[in-house]
């Protein structure tokens, strides 16, 4: 059985530049295909692109144009982004996965996919051929009826695309803090953490958990159009400017966490704590127009990359699976629970709908209040969109 496929892809050198490709494609024994009924596209999902090639996004979805040929140096012109999102089964050549049945995970920006599924105790995991060098994590689909952070609510599918993978990546980096990264000595010792790109998602489920700490200062850097945004949120005891990180104070030492990958604002802050930052993190690359940054000259600690599946492991091993997964959840239901004060979902339906709803995100045109929710299809099924 054969089915069209429409999918946005993506310039993989110039990412403000977008596609859109249809494609007939075939159903094998033992796959699945699944309509792709909404997907989140965020600030985050640019960071993949910039990041395409170091961390393998890029081969989570092959093109149609990508080739077997391990041993070619020529990479696709175009990919296809991950993003986070929920599908239901249309067709199905696995006796263990019915049609009908609806799923949460990573999925292109397309109408539609097809997998091959390994059925799990709460739904499936990738076992396509290119899916094997990814981390567990990335392959893994749970399905609504055992998904222990479900949310019911009209708009929980949508606020949980927007959020869920963001506010993990957050709540993670924030427990590495908590435990200065397995040293067992809080935040590594220091008094305050100085939160880079604070008005991201991922930035804001980070300060969320970071705020309930009472012997820890969370600080915010942003930039000036969003600062009372920020600041209404609660969540940071400080806020400034990105021209204003000479304002924070520095007794007690700090520690770091940048979503930006901006290496201005982040040299900034090495140069006014010196010696006194402790920890220096690097989670995204919202500011996708600035220079990589350059470590090298920078006062203090040499910035590192977190990787979030990597947590996920040592966090399971610590907690164990069934603890972690309820530490999750609790902690996300909060999360998503007070979302409902601070963001507006945006709706874009449609092929063109969602190549705009790209641009508009990379563009940096959307608000901080605002998240961008997009489908092929003219209706999303699953939750009533809000």
């Amino acid at each position: 059985m054969s089915s069209t496929n429409t999918t946005l892809e993506v310039a993989r050198t110039r990412i403000d530049d977008t596609r859109l490709t249809t494609d007939d494609i075939e159903l094998g024994d033992g796959q699945i295909r699944l309509r792709i009924d909404r997907f989140a596209i965020t600030a985050n999902n640019i960071t993949y692109a910039v990041f395409g090639d170091m961390l393998g996004y890029w081969d989570f979805f092959p093109t149609a144009d990508t080739t077997d040929d391990t041993s070619s140096d020529t990479a696709p012109e175009f990919g296809r982004v991950p993003a986070m999102g929920w599908a239901t089964v249309v067709d199905s050549r696995c006796d263990d996965i019915a049609v009908g049945r609806r799923f949460y995970g990573w999925f292109p920006m397309a109408s539609h996919v097809v997998f091959t599924p390994t059925v799990t105790a709460d739904g499936f995991r990738d076992d396509g051929p290119h899916r094997q060098a990814h981390a567990p994590v990335y392959r893994a689909y749970v399905g609504v009826e055992t998904d222990p952070m479900y949310d019911e609510a009209a708009d929980g599918e949508d606020r949980h695309v927007l959020l869920r993978g963001l506010f993990l990546t957050g709540f993670l980096a924030e427990e590495f803090f908590a435990d200065g990264g397995g040293s067992g000595e809080p935040y590594f010792g220091t008094q305050r953490v100085v939160v880079l790109s604070a008005s991201s998602k991922t930035a804001i489920g980070f300060a969320q958990r970071a705020s309930l700490r009472s012997d820890i200062e969370v600080v915010g850097v942003t930039s000036s159009g969003n600062r009372a945004f920020v600041e209404a949120l609660g969540f940071y005891d400080q806020v400034v400017s990105y021209d204003e990180v000479g304002d924070i104070a520095t007794d007690g030492g700090a520690v770091s966490i940048d979503m930006a990958g901006n290496p201005t604002a982040l040299a900034a802050v090495h140069e006014h704590f010196g010696d006194g930052l402790a920890y220096s993190m690097t989670v995204g690359r919202s500011h996708h127009d600035a220079p990589a940054p350059e470590s090298a000259d920078m006062a203090g600690p040499a910035p590192q990359l977190f990787f979030a599946p990597t947590e996920v492991g040592r966090r399971m091993e610590e907690w164990g699976r069934a603890e972690y997964g309820k530490r999750c959840a609790d902690a996300l239901d909060a999360f998503v629970e007070g979302s409902r004060s601070w963001l507006t979902i945006d709706h874009r339906i449609g092929a063109d709908a969602v190549a705009q709803g790209w641009a508009d995100v990379y563009a940096g045109a959307v608000s901080p209040d605002v998240g961008v929710v997009a489908s092929f299809d003219a209706q999303p099924t699953g939750a009533t969109p809000s």
